[in-house]
């Protein structure tokens, strides 16, 4: 007989929890959060100390009930919700709904769902920690005073449905800042000359650096021509070579942002979709006979470390598949990010001796990709670092200096498992031939090529994650829901997987800037992240936290309502008109951006998506146009305006001449490390599209 009852949140998370604890615990589900602030009310009262007004949240009821009626038939109640602020919070707010006794030890926690673990943890239950409580009802009060006093203002102001929020509205700024620094950005000229060479039969690169040990830059095409002039028909001869040996440490085991970079870089994932099948391989999947078994470590969390127990399985398995030489002279500490707070381990797996390939067969495939990508990137974290030798070559022409340079690896270390991504996506140099100083090389051909220089990138989603943790804004948690709500609100848009601020975006972050400056600031925003965790640290009072930021806050509120002009989004003409009723169409700003609507609304309701078209006509019917559509989920793709008379699609896009080869459709081919190519959509055609 059952006498005593946990509670986590999932039932997934319940479901794997109850096979290792037996049948004398009966392990229920609480599905998430059970009490909140009202939404139809701030449920706030700012005179008595920033007291909050908790409901039950609509459709908890008869979860709540169920828990109730569970609790009175046992001894003992313990609450096993998530390992941080947001889980201590659910455990506590379950505590006074169920009246549990708050000085007893009611609280387990685990940082992984190994049956190891949960029997551990079920030994040292503790008490709830107020410090973790109270830091999350800071931020929940701060986000509710923050939104629920700008909003109406915008609602007023600008029109009904927009929000504002402290870390979004920061986000949404640095996506408009971005732009801007787009469209100020002036190009500039400059020019390359490279020189492909050969040594002992073998074709190598080299690129001009200046006149003997002084670096030059080409400006101009003049520039170019009196350089070609002096080199021309003159020897190249090598002036140095300089090797060395150097050593390339891994990167170390993931937190959330950094799992979550990685994996939109090399499985393609969005934010959002990272975690979402981090919480599925948390909670636990089944392994056939194994049962159910968490795969990782909690997976929201900003620390770097990792436990001796893990180190030591992780060294065990190295030696046994990769030998002495891959284990590190010394045990690799992770530095602690001063931000970090350091409550939970890195995002591991529970075992590395649970190899990928060894349980490929129980898990979906965007599973076991984030798995192994988790599981490389940890083993890859305990093993020695690799050894490149690094080459240089300085080569004269006629006084002018080109300059070669590449590497290869000489020992392998942790780059047999894994290697960190890049955003740029480039590979490592490759290795010259053998060279030797004095030796005179043979030209096969110098390359110049003019290019300008570009403006900064438009933010990914890993991009926009990891700027927003340089800049101290957010936690673990928060990453993902900000980027969704700032995109659900229409202030963003993703336009081929980067961000680009909304019409709509700007006005409001215009309005918030000139009446709510300090929502905006970014030192003011980080500043206001380390006094929550200073409450979660128990050395900030979280009543004072909150009136520190009101006092100044609320006569700032009370100024807009009076002094905010009413914004009126005028609908621009369209040039055509509606095919219903013959009224002019007109541009209308919805929550995805413009859109074209019958001006006769509400009478006619005619909309229709803005047509953007690329100057190609259809190969497939000959006579439509093919315009540029976007997917349910925002992918960009080429179409047939005849649809769906003509269903041509095309997710490359289409050029405006045919193939010279065969005479079918071009196109716009982009590879993540090669660029931009042309290619033939039926023969073996391919060119380089233009810098």
């Amino acid at each position: 007989m059952a006498d005593t009852l946990v509670i986590v949140e999932s039932p997934a998370k319940a479901k794997t929890i109850g096979k290792y604890l037996g049948s004398k615990y009966i392990v229920k589900a609480s599905m998430g959060h059970v009490r909140d602030l009202p939404k139809s009310q701030m449920g706030v009262d700012v005179s008595q100390g920033f007291e909050p007004k908790y409901i039950t949240i609509r459709g908890k009821g008869d979860v709540l009930k169920t828990l109730k009626d569970a609790a009175k038939k046992v001894k003992k109640v313990y609450l096993a919700a998530d390992p941080d602020r947001e889980g201590e919070a659910i455990a506590w707010h379950l505590a006074q709904y169920l009246g549990l006794d708050l000085n007893q030890p009611l609280r387990v926690v685990f940082n992984e769902i190994t049956k190891d673990a949960i029997k551990e943890a079920f030994k040292h239950p503790r008490h709830i920690n107020m410090d973790l409580v109270n830091a999350q009802q800071a931020r929940r009060i701060l986000d509710r005073l923050v939104g629920y006093n700008i909003s109406p203002i915008l609602w007023k102001k600008v029109r009904k449905g927009l929000s504002a929020g402290r870390v979004q509205s920061v986000t949404v700024k640095l996506v408009i800042d971005r732009e801007k620094e787009i469209q100020a950005f002036t190009p500039e000229e400059y020019w390359t000359i490279t020189s492909k060479l050969l040594s002992q039969g073998k074709a190598f690169e080299a690129r001009f650096q200046g006149f003997g040990d002084e670096k030059a830059e080409l400006k101009s095409e003049a520039d170019v021509k009196q350089v070609l002039e002096r080199i021309h028909k003159q020897p190249y001869v090598v002036q140095k070579v300089t090797k060395r040996e150097r050593k390339r440490n891994p990167a170390p085991p993931f937190i959330t942002s950094s799992l979550q970079q990685e994996a939109a870089r090399k499985l393609n994932f969005r934010t959002a979709k990272t975690m979402m099948i981090a919480q599925q391989l948390y909670e636990g999947i089944d392994l056939g006979k194994e049962g159910t078994v968490g795969l990782i470590t909690y997976m929201r969390t900003d620390s770097t470390r990792v436990s001796q127990t893990a180190q030591n399985e992780a060294k065990e398995y190295i030696l046994e598949n990769f030998g002495t030489d891959y284990i590190p002279s010394e045990p690799r500490t992770q530095a602690k990010n001063e931000r970090a707070q350091d409550a939970h381990e890195a995002i591991r797996p529970t075992s590395v001796l649970r190899t990928p390939d060894d349980i490929k067969e129980y898990l979906s495939r965007d599973q076991l990709r984030l798995y192994r990508l988790i599981w490389e990137r940890f083993l890859a974290s305990q093993m020695a670092s690799a050894v490149l030798d690094t080459m240089s070559v300085d080569i004269d022409v006629n006084g002018v200096t080109f300059r070669a340079t590449g590497s290869k690896v000489k020992f392998p270390g942790f780059m047999k498992v894994y290697i960190e991504g890049t955003d740029d996506g480039k590979e490592e140099e490759s290795f010259l031939p053998p060279i030797e100083e004095g030796q005179t090389l043979d030209l096969q051909e110098i390359e110049p090529n003019q290019h300008f220089t570009q403006p900064p990138p438009r933010y990914t989603e890993a991009r926009l994650v990891k700027t927003l943790e340089e800049l101290g804004i957010g936690r673990p948690s928060t990453y993902a829901p900000t980027l969704e709500t700032i995109q659900k609100r229409g202030y963003v848009a993703l336009e081929e997987k980067r961000f680009v601020p909304t019409e709509l975006g700007e006005i409001v972050i215009s309005l918030i800037e000139e009446f709510f400056p300090e929502i905006l600031d970014v030192e003011f925003t980080a500043h206001m992240e380390s006094d929550l965790d200073k409450v979660e640290e128990g050395i900030a009072n979280w009543v004072k936290v909150l009136d520190h930021f009101y006092q100044d806050f609320s006569k700032r509120v009370v100024v807009a309502e009076e002094q905010m002009e009413e914004v009126e989004i005028k609908d621009e003409i369209a040039d055509e008109n509606c095919e219903l009723c013959g009224r002019h169409m007109v541009y209308k700003l919805g929550r995805f951006g413009k859109f074209l609507a019958c001006s006769g609304f509400p009478d006619c309701r005619n909309t229709k998506p803005i047509v953007k078209e690329i100057g190609v006509t259809c190969p497939q019917c000959g006579t439509g146009s093919i315009i540029e559509r976007k997917s349910k989920k925002s992918r960009i793709f080429y179409g047939c305006n005849h649809y769906p008379e003509c269903e041509f699609v095309s997710w490359d896009k289409p050029i405006a001449r045919p193939c010279p080869k065969c005479g079918s459709m071009l196109v716009e081919k982009k590879r993540k490390k090669q660029g931009v190519s042309i290619v033939c959509t039926k023969c073996d055609y391919q060119e380089e599209a233009d810098a």
